[in-house]
């Protein structure tokens, strides 16, 4: 993995939401809660792109869904 390119940023933040998160993420510092809620977010929309490809991929295939418990409408 290639070596972090860092900046120098300046943000006014909830405070209790920091709090807060940096609770919930198991975080040391205020700078470790950003990157792992960055990184949370990253991998979700990771998740989302390749589930939506799946389902994609799954509809144009053409396969047929039966109503086996008749609980659908036509």
């Amino acid at each position: 993995m290639p070596k972090p390119k860092l900046a120098h940023k300046h943000f006014i933040l909830d405070q209790r939401k920091l709090t807060r998160a940096r609770k919930v993420l198991g975080a040391k510092t205020e700078t470790e809660t950003i990157e792992r809620a960055l990184d949370h977010v990253l991998s979700e929309e990771e998740k989302n792109r390749i589930a939506w490809e799946a389902d994609k991929r799954f509809f144009e295939s053409g396969i047929e869904i039966a109503d086996v418990f008749g609980n659908l409408e036509e």
